[in-house]
């Protein structure tokens, strides 16, 4: 096994997070020297359950056949990996399944005489600890084909099974909270519109139905977690999950930008450079979440499910630009706009709001796409809940404070101005320093 075959599965291992649910996997003609199938996170009574049938092994026309001994499954740790990849640098020829440091699961030696070829067999993880379950073929050459059904879980007190990870057992409580939380929020908003229908524009519409879909997201996770949790299998509400997710992402992107251009409640209509931010933000949505589809309903087990990883960091990082062009282009435009038309006061409580709004976004994404993945990344494994309890915080912080500063009201404190404040206001529009 070549060194940078090790390394590739290194962060291929960290890219991944903690997966559950029984899983059924067919493996076709495939050569590589390592598959990494799943990564959980092991209480001390953790148990794996592999059921391998279907196997054929085949190789090329000039090598011999391969010795089974040579093709099989272990468990590694993170810690171990780094261990293993430095017997690689020792020895190029090495294989894995000889490490010492390596959970040894079982070779094709052990399996059933042809043409069954099966096994069936559970293995107790005395050691806690997060491990990625891998299969290695250290036999050059030659191709694998098998069934592969995957039952990881720890037992609980009562003796019942959890196929979520150690750190991802907290998980459908949390998110409910968070849904309850968005449901008395959308209650409020409603409240707050209808109490000031005189001012409620087409965004505050769009906001509410955000606020809908983003429950509605939250309480099919929650239903998610719970079934995979009890049962391994998510009873159709992954389904459920990633069509109002992808709903909700697209309304959230969208209200973003429409509140950028400052569209409906101080423009009725979208300029030609707008509509483009748009027709670049949705299209690019669909994909980004098509490989959010492939990467959570797969896994690391699949080709190309490294390629998916990277379309949806690129697709994600390209759409945060987007949005940011519209607040800029609206903050500019007003600059522009309080030179001539005599309403220093409003144009400057008009480029306040944008300017907050602006670093508020700003804020959000920098916080949701890396700080949340620093933390993923560095938290103990047991822990792993921290992150997604950080990521729906800020995000509801995020929501709070754009629904607060862009609230349908009759007096609205940014637009609603005193004369005298066109003095003050006229002096802080000439300062070159009003920039972002």
């Amino acid at each position: 096994m070549t060194k940078t075959t090790v390394i590739l599965f290194f962060f291929l291992s960290i890219l991944s997070s903690a997966t559950a649910e029984i899983k059924t996997l067919t493996i076709k003609s495939d050569s590589r020297p390592m598959i990494l199938f799943e990564k959980f996170g092991f209480s001390h009574t953790g148990h794996v359950t592999i059921s391998v049938s279907s196997v054929a092994v085949s190789s090329s026309s000039n090598a011999p056949n391969p010795s089974p001994s040579l093709l099989g499954f272990f468990l590694l740790s993170e810690e171990s990996l780094l261990q293993v990849l430095l017997e690689t640098q020792q020895n190029s020829h090495f294989c894995v399944l000889n490490s010492r440091y390596i959970q040894h699961l079982f070779t094709f030696s052990e399996l059933s005489p042809p043409p069954l070829s099966r096994l069936n067999r559970s293995y107790p993880v005395s050691s806690p600890n997060e491990y990625s379950l891998f299969f290695s073929n250290c036999a050059p050459e030659t191709r694998v084909s098998m069934d592969v059904i995957t039952e990881i879980y720890n037992l609980d007190r009562d003796g019942s099974k959890d196929y979520l990870s150690a750190g991802q057992t907290q998980l459908p409580s949390l998110y409910t909270v968070f849904s309850v939380l968005y449901l008395f929020f959308l209650a409020y908003w409603v409240y707050v519109c209808y109490t000031n229908r005189r001012c409620v524009h087409r965004i505050h519409l769009l906001m509410s139905g955000l606020l809908l879909f983003k429950a509605l997201n939250l309480i099919c996770a929650a239903e998610d977690k719970h079934y995979v949790k009890v049962t391994g299998t998510p009873h159709g509400w992954d389904v459920l999950f990633y069509i109002f997710q992808f709903i909700r992402v697209v309304l959230l992107f969208t209200v973003i930008v429409l509140i950028g251009t400052g569209w409906s409640f101080l423009k009725p209509f979208l300029q030609e450079r707008e509509k483009k931010v748009l027709m670049i933000v949705i299209p690019l949505q669909v994909l980004a979440n098509i490989a959010s589809v492939v990467i959570g309903e797969t896994g690391p087990f699949i080709k190309d499910w490294a390629t998916w990883n990277q379309v949806f960091l690129l697709v994600d990082i390209i759409c945060c630009c987007a949005i940011i062009f519209p607040i800029v282009w609206s903050i500019r435009s007003l600059r522009e706009t309080s030179k001539t038309d005599g309403k220093a006061a409003r144009n400057l409580a008009k480029l306040t709001l944008f300017r907050q709004f602006y670093i508020v976004v700003i804020g959000y994404l920098y916080f949701t796409r890396i700080v949340v993945f620093a933390l993923r990344t560095i938290a103990a494994y047991k822990y792993q809940w921290v992150s997604n309890a950080a990521e729906e915080t800020a995000s509801l912080a995020f929501y709070l404070i754009i629904f607060y500063m862009f609230r349908p009201v009759e007096k609205n404190e940014y637009f609603i101005l005193e004369e005298e404040d066109e003095e003050a206001a006229e002096l802080a529009l000439r300062d070159e320093d009003f920039e972002l």
